[in-house]
């Protein structure tokens, strides 16, 4: 796809996703979240990496679906440094918008049968910008597809989801800035879940998993890896032990495994292992 031809596929989806986030909420949930681990890794970096990150989430409902955005802004120490020499670590911003129409609330027709209780039409986009020493990444996706709500406690959606992605980096090494490219549109299949472990304590099992074709030729001209992102966790709400409101404090352990991240073939040793990563973290939320 090329850059206009994108940008004008993005002018339309915001236009779109737009209508809706203006509809009064049925029910909303907004949250301030921190997380941090040792254990990061960046493609062509063979260190550790510490991070901090901390995000806003939202998810709330509307007449004819849900609305779902969340902004991580993570912080490196001096293993992924800010830039060639810089004893600063890297700064990053992703956000992630996804609206949902649901068949049914759309329609009036059921959608139910065996273990599937709902379906619905996802779109939305992803946007990342970091500072760092090698690709200073300036990531644009947009996302469409349809998707299934499964009959389980709490819920579990999956889609099969279209990505239109491009990005535009700059290495601080070579000073060298590439103009903005277009990977081939590809497929993704996306699950998210949150379910109940217990039904006499408040903990629930909660995370995603995406599996990301391959994408053609990056802008460099090598071959992308299909990436396997899976991110999970274990949630307590301590609210009841803090003598606050259910459901405002939650915290326990995250883990993320990471394959070929960002479409790099870890095979390859020109990412120094760092395609890879298998990162526990601790986590903690408050909201609101």
């Amino acid at each position: 796809m090329k850059q206009h031809s994108l940008g004008a596929v993005a002018l339309a989806a915001a236009m779109v996703v737009s209508q809706p986030v203006a509809q009064a909420a049925d029910w909303s949930d907004t949250s301030i979240g921190y997380r941090y681990s040792t254990q990061f890794a960046e493609p062509v970096n063979a260190n550790a990496i510490a991070k901090d990150i901390i995000n806003l989430n939202h998810v709330s409902g509307f007449k004819y679906g849900s609305n779902f955005f969340n902004a991580d802004l993570l912080m490196s120490d001096d293993k992924d440094p800010a830039g060639a020499g810089s004893t600063n670590g890297a700064q990053e911003v992703y956000v992630v918008y996804r609206n949902t129409l649901d068949y049914k609330k759309v329609t009036g027709s059921d959608f139910s049968f065996g273990p599937v209780r709902g379906a619905g039409l996802v779109t939305g986009f992803d946007y990342n910008t970091k500072t760092d020493a090698g690709y200073n990444s300036k990531k644009r996706m947009l996302v469409a597809g349809p998707v299934l709500n499964l009959d389980v406690p709490g819920f579990l959606n999956v889609g099969l989801l279209m990505l239109w992605e491009s990005n535009a980096p700059y290495s601080t090494f070579t000073k060298v800035s590439t103009p903005r490219y277009s990977y081939s549109p590809h497929p993704m299949i996306n699950a998210v879940w949150s379910i109940p472990l217990s039904a006499t304590a408040p903990l629930t099992f909660e995370g995603f998993l995406n599996y990301i074709a391959e994408k053609g030729k990056n802008e460099f001209g090598s071959d992308t890896a299909a990436e396997t992102n899976l991110d999970m966790q274990v949630m307590y709400d301590v609210s009841g032990i803090l003598g606050t409101k259910p459901k405002t404090i939650k915290a326990g352990m995250e883990y993320q495994y990471w394959n070929n991240k960002f479409g790099n073939d870890n095979a390859n040793p020109y990412y120094k292992g760092g395609a890879l990563a298998k990162t526990t973290m601790f986590r903690v939320e408050y909201h609101f």
